[in-house]
Protein backbone atom coordinates (compact mmCIF):
# COMPACT_ATOMS: atom_id res chain seq x y z
CA UNK A 1 0.00 0.00 0.00
CA UNK A 2 0.76 3.90 -0.56
CA UNK A 3 -0.29 6.51 1.81
CA UNK A 4 0.06 9.96 -0.09
CA UNK A 5 -0.12 13.44 1.51
CA UNK A 6 -0.64 16.64 -0.73
CA UNK A 7 0.94 19.98 0.77
CA UNK A 8 1.14 23.29 -1.02
CA UNK A 9 -2.22 24.25 -2.05
CA UNK A 10 -3.80 27.88 -1.54
CA UNK A 11 -5.15 31.39 -2.98
CA UNK A 12 -3.01 32.77 -5.83
CA UNK A 13 -3.47 35.49 -8.41
CA UNK A 14 -3.59 35.19 -12.01
CA UNK A 15 -0.31 34.96 -13.31
CA UNK A 16 1.29 33.49 -10.31
CA UNK A 17 2.99 30.26 -9.29
CA UNK A 18 2.10 27.40 -6.76
CA UNK A 19 4.48 23.96 -5.96
CA UNK A 20 2.62 21.42 -4.78
CA UNK A 21 4.88 18.43 -3.07
CA UNK A 22 3.07 14.66 -2.66
CA UNK A 23 4.62 12.54 -0.02
CA UNK A 24 4.81 9.14 -0.53
CA UNK A 25 4.71 6.35 2.68
CA UNK A 26 7.34 4.28 0.79
CA UNK A 27 9.86 4.39 -2.42
CA UNK A 28 8.74 6.04 -5.13
CA UNK A 29 11.31 4.23 -7.08
CA UNK A 30 9.56 0.97 -8.28
CA UNK A 31 5.93 2.69 -8.57
CA UNK A 32 4.59 2.03 -12.17
CA UNK A 33 2.64 5.60 -12.42
CA UNK A 34 2.58 8.75 -9.94
CA UNK A 35 1.30 12.31 -10.93
CA UNK A 36 -1.36 14.83 -10.54
CA UNK A 37 -5.13 14.83 -11.30
CA UNK A 38 -7.43 17.67 -10.49
CA UNK A 39 -11.46 17.83 -10.04
CA UNK A 40 -12.91 21.73 -10.33
CA UNK A 41 -16.45 21.70 -9.19
CA UNK A 42 -19.26 19.95 -11.31
CA UNK A 43 -16.23 18.52 -13.45
CA UNK A 44 -14.70 15.29 -13.87
CA UNK A 45 -11.72 14.47 -12.32
CA UNK A 46 -8.64 14.72 -14.91
CA UNK A 47 -5.14 13.95 -15.53
CA UNK A 48 -2.81 16.77 -14.74
CA UNK A 49 0.72 15.38 -15.02
CA UNK A 50 2.14 12.22 -14.37
CA UNK A 51 5.19 9.54 -14.51
CA UNK A 52 4.74 6.57 -16.40
CA UNK A 53 6.73 3.13 -16.45
CA UNK A 54 10.26 4.09 -18.39
CA UNK A 55 10.69 7.69 -16.45
CA UNK A 56 8.15 9.10 -19.53
CA UNK A 57 5.86 12.13 -18.68
CA UNK A 58 2.16 12.91 -19.50
CA UNK A 59 0.89 16.63 -19.48
CA UNK A 60 -2.65 17.59 -20.35
CA UNK A 61 -3.17 19.91 -23.37
CA UNK A 62 -3.87 22.79 -20.76
CA UNK A 63 -0.94 22.70 -18.81
CA UNK A 64 1.89 22.16 -21.30
CA UNK A 65 4.31 24.86 -21.28
CA UNK A 66 3.13 26.18 -17.50
CA UNK A 67 3.29 23.17 -15.40
CA UNK A 68 6.05 20.66 -14.39
CA UNK A 69 6.14 17.16 -12.81
CA UNK A 70 9.26 16.65 -11.36
CA UNK A 71 10.36 13.62 -8.78
CA UNK A 72 12.84 13.15 -5.42
CA UNK A 73 13.41 9.71 -5.35
CA UNK A 74 14.96 10.00 -1.68
CA UNK A 75 12.52 11.85 -0.47
CA UNK A 76 10.03 9.84 -2.08
CA UNK A 77 8.21 12.92 -2.93
CA UNK A 78 6.32 14.47 -6.02
CA UNK A 79 6.18 18.17 -6.63
CA UNK A 80 4.08 20.09 -9.33
CA UNK A 81 5.06 23.58 -10.37
CA UNK A 82 2.62 25.41 -11.44
CA UNK A 83 3.60 28.87 -13.29
CA UNK A 84 1.24 31.52 -15.23
CA UNK A 85 -1.83 30.20 -12.98
CA UNK A 86 -5.14 31.25 -14.40
CA UNK A 87 -8.46 31.15 -12.97
CA UNK A 88 -9.64 27.98 -15.13
CA UNK A 89 -6.66 26.07 -13.10
CA UNK A 90 -8.64 26.37 -9.79
CA UNK A 91 -9.31 22.92 -8.32
CA UNK A 92 -8.98 20.81 -5.76
CA UNK A 93 -5.41 18.74 -6.70
CA UNK A 94 -5.26 14.79 -5.98
CA UNK A 95 -1.62 12.94 -6.42
CA UNK A 96 -2.33 9.65 -8.04
CA UNK A 97 -0.22 6.48 -7.49
CA UNK A 98 -0.51 2.98 -9.50
CA UNK A 99 1.26 0.21 -8.57
CA UNK A 100 1.18 -2.95 -10.68
CA UNK A 101 1.71 -6.67 -8.58
CA UNK A 102 1.21 -9.44 -10.82
CA UNK A 103 -1.77 -8.49 -13.47
CA UNK A 104 -3.25 -6.53 -10.63
CA UNK A 105 -3.25 -2.66 -10.66
CA UNK A 106 -4.16 -0.72 -7.26
CA UNK A 107 -4.71 3.20 -7.64
CA UNK A 108 -4.31 5.33 -4.43
CA UNK A 109 -5.06 8.73 -3.78
CA UNK A 110 -4.24 11.46 -1.30
CA UNK A 111 -6.64 13.85 -0.14
CA UNK A 112 -6.38 16.30 -2.08
CA UNK A 113 -5.24 20.01 -1.66
CA UNK A 114 -7.02 23.34 -2.83
CA UNK A 115 -5.78 25.41 -5.43
CA UNK A 116 -7.49 28.72 -5.92
CA UNK A 117 -6.69 31.26 -8.66
CA UNK A 118 -8.46 34.53 -8.12
CA UNK A 119 -7.88 38.10 -8.06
Amino acid sequence: QVQLVESGGGLVQPGGSLRLSCAASRSIFSIYAMGWYRQAPGKQRELVAEFTSGGKTNYADSVKGRFTISRDNAKNTVYLQMNSLKPEDTAVYYCHARTVVSTYEYDYWGPGTQVTVSS
